[in-house]
């Protein structure tokens, strides 16, 4: 049994001698949860009758101490029966809604229940010894990534509704596809292998306070601001476009430049920002329409889903005299919304059919109160902008892919993907302005949803099981749906944050889980290019929103104190940012001290002081020695000794200290999934399926290398990397190496290597050259 293991049990009974009985839960469901244990396992799910009896939920703690009856072990079994008799005489017929108010106690002296369960470990029967080994217990509903048979066990209750049947949303051209297609647009249903608290919702809430006028302005700024960057980014791509024709005019004998294109393109480019912004409801409807098949939704049809959706649509916007946003689905397995249009009565509000078909109705009704916060703001049309101008250059890239695809001259064919990919990579520029804006308006969003149904639990569940579902329709694809990268800025979560997020919730509590995202003290330092916030900490909002109106929240994500990082480890991630601010402090010393020496007739470095470049050349060689500083860190040698397997994807994954800069040794065995062919040169849709766990890869290849990991997509594979737990974890392939032999390098250190030496010469050079 490791230290871990160990510190976390004892950690969950102190907490259960101190009544803090929501921590003593959550490290205890984790510490049941695991089965490489017998011993500790039943001693958890003890404590765990003890805190569930205590806090009121009696059900759970019936439940829990009915699977223990079926354990091999008479002390436990005894101690099962002795629990359950005394809760069912003081709770004959329980109920499903758990009686917090109650202030039940199910044993006399909580001293003595919690030195009973310590004595435990000591009287238990060592599973080694045996001849032959008892098998464990069956868990408690609780514990989703349990291997015992369940069947014994009695579920909480379970959410159900009457579905109607698909055809009556699914386009035309979906019914009429092969039975392979129409199977994709059900995703199956993985919820029942996760446990669902079923928070309750406010009966009576209060608004909440309105935001004070600095704090209100800040988004609406911020879309201003990326409205700014999008159109100086375009600008300046058009004018290096422009540039670049006429250079080759010249260059080519018998021709002449375009005068033209020596104009500047600023009006042009701005008049044409104004048109897409004024039409970008109208051809947002045609871009979804041709490229996405999006349909009508009719509010009859979306009520047969969500009753409350349609009551929600009414109650927000008939006091503001709007008429109802109209309405759109789009025929995704994937749950997907968000909101389009610049003023309240050009707005859309589009869905997919995964969504109506996977989330509850109070849970679609909470997502679509949150799509209702952005209507008539700012940055709703600035998102509209940006997906009118993102899409066309997304299909373009998609389009020429499948062109290079089809070619049968090798060369030919690689130098079509290779303009293509360069297209990719212009909407990636153009799609990352939107991304600090991205992440802000989804709080905004949040706020509003949770305070027009006062039921931030539904949000919070909805939210976790877009992420679920999302990475079971990636998983089911084998490889990221494009309708979910080109529309990521604007979808509720993230398509790379529901990879991992949405694979491993049935391994682990969401508690556990999303330790990371509240504690780790330096997590907001790495979500500068993530499309959305963290998780945990949007959900440790909606939290705060349930207490607020005295009502128990879905998941127990408290204020904590942040946990203790050693900071040399995060000084050392930053290490080329600090070197590049480094390097301008060095500039400015150097020419300082330059200057008082010319002053005193003691040396002539005129230039430095009179040429302000030459700081550009002491941040590059600072960006350079910061790079080499933490390369030893960053990949570090992998050994077999310390190499973590497969089986310990899912620890290294919930540790909440962690940062990229750890470099974790992993070899992972799984099925590569991503795209094939020649629209994934860039390695941008890399994940390896270890299990049911989705892990997103890094590859960096040699130019002209003959075998590339998409060679292999839907192999299984072994890879060799370093695992790195950021916003969103991933793993810097060092070797990909799959059954028959075939092996792939990432030189990922000579790349920086060569960046170094790169940097450095290019900065020494124009310090030296003035």
């Amino acid at each position: 049994m490791s230290s871990h293991s160990k510190s976390s049990l004892k950690d969950g009974l102190a907490a259960l001698k101190k009544e803090d009985y929501r921590t003593a839960k959550i490290i205890l469901e984790d510490v049941a949860a695991r089965d490489d244990d017998t011993n500790e396992s039943l001693q958890a799910q003890v404590g765990l009758v003890v805190a569930y009896s205590r806090s009121g939920e009696i059900e759970m703690a019936i439940a829990v101490c009915e699977s223990l009856e079926k354990s091999s072990n008479s002390q436990v079994q005894q101690w099962a029966e002795n629990s359950l008799k005394q809760l069912k005489k003081k709770y004959p017929t329980y109920k499903n809604k758990k009686p917090y108010s109650t202030g039940f106690v199910a044993f006399e002296s909580p001293e003595d229940e919690i030195d009973r369960i310590e004595k435990l470990e000591s009287e238990f029967p060592s599973i080694t010894t045996p001849t032959r080994t008892p098998p464990p217990p069956p868990p408690p509903p609780l514990f989703s990534n349990s291997k015992a048979n369940t069947s014994t066990v009695k579920e909480p209750p379970v959410q159900t509704k009457k579905k109607p049947r698909g055809g009556e949303i699914v386009p035309v051209s979906q019914a009429n596809s092969s039975s392979n297609s129409k199977a994709n647009s059900q995703i199956p249903n993985i919820n029942s292998n996760i446990h669902w608290r079923l928070g309750g919702r406010a009966k009576v809430w209060q608004p909440l306070p309105k935001p004070k006028f600095t704090k209100s302005i800040r988004l609406p700024l911020l879309g201003i601001g990326t409205f700014v960057a999008l159109f100086w980014i375009v600008r300046a791509l058009l004018q290096l476009v422009m540039q670049l024709i006429n250079n080759i005019l010249v260059a080519l004998p018998f021709l002449e430049p375009i005068q033209f294109l020596y104009n500047d393109p600023t009006y042009l480019v701005l008049g044409i920002f104004l048109v897409i912004l004024a039409v970008s409801p109208w051809l947002l409807d045609w871009l979804l329409c041709k490229f996405y098949e999006k349909k009508e939704l009719s509010r009859e049809t979306l009520k047969t889903y969500s009753h409350e959706s349609v009551r929600v649509l009414q109650r927000y916007c008939q006091p503001r005299g709007w008429s109802l946003p109209k309405l759109g689905i789009l025929p995704l397995a994937a749950p997907v919304a968000f909101t389009v249009g610049h003023l309240p009565r050009t707005a859309r509000i589009i869905v997919s059919q995964g969504l109506l078909e996977q989330l509850e109705d109070d849970e679609i009704a909470a997502i679509i109160a949150s799509q209702l916060g952005q209507i008539g703001r700012v940055n709703c049309a600035v998102m509209s902008v940006m997906l009118s101008v993102t899409i066309p250059i997304y299909k373009l890239y998609q389009l020429i892919s499948q062109l290079g695809d089809n070619i049968s001259n090798r060369i030919g064919g690689t130098v079509v993907g290779i303009i293509a990919n360069g297209i990719y990579g212009i909407w990636y520029l153009l799609t990352a302005t939107g991304l600090w804006l991205s992440r802000n308006r989804v709080f905004l969003s949040d706020k509003i949803g949770a305070e027009v149904t006062g039921n931030p639990n539904a949000l919070i569940r909805g939210l976790l099981k877009i992420a679920i579902a999302t990475a079971s329709d990636i998983a089911k694809k084998k490889q990221t749906p494009w309708q979910l990268e080109s529309l990521n800025l604007l979808i509720p979560v993230g398509h790379e944050q529901s990879l991992w997020l949405g694979s491993i919730a049935a391994n682990t509590t969401f508690e556990s889980l999303l330790m990371w995202d509240y504690l780790n003290p330096y997590r907001q330092w790495f979500t500068a290019t993530n499309s959305h916030p963290l998780m945990g900490t949007r959900l440790q909002k909606l939290c705060k929103l349930a207490r607020y109106w005295h009502v128990e929240p879905e998941v127990y994500l408290e204020n904590q104190q942040s946990l203790k990082v050693k900071r040399e480890s995060f000084l050392l991630q930053i290490a080329p940012y600090l070197g590049i601010l480094a390097g301008a402090a060095s500039a400015l010393l150097f020419r300082l001290a330059w200057q008082a020496l010319f002053a005193l007739n003691l040396i002539n470095l005129k230039w430095i002081y009179d040429d302000w470049q030459f700081v550009t050349g002491f941040m590059l060689i600072g960006f350079s020695i910061g790079i080499l500083i933490r390369m030893n860190s960053l990949f570090a040698n992998i050994e077999t000794k310390n190499v973590q397997k497969s089986e310990s994807i899912a620890e290294l994954l919930t540790n909440p200290t962690a940062l990229p800069i750890d470099s974790t040794p992993v070899e992972l065995s799984g099925k590569l999934l991503g795209h094939r062919g020649s629209s994934n040169y860039l390695a941008q849709d890399l994940i390896i399926q270890v299990g049911n766990i989705l892990v997103k890869l890094h590859h960096v290849s040699w130019l002209g290398q003959s075998v590339n990991p998409q060679d292999f997509i839907g192999k299984t594979v072994s890879v060799t990397g370093w695992l790195r737990r950021g916003a969103t974890p991933w793993v810097d392939i060092q070797t990909l190496k799959t059954q028959s032999g075939k092996l792939v390098n990432s030189p990922h250190p000579i790349w920086s290597t060569i960046l170094t030496v790169a940097a450095f010469a290019w900065g020494a050079y124009i310090v030296l050259t003035g």
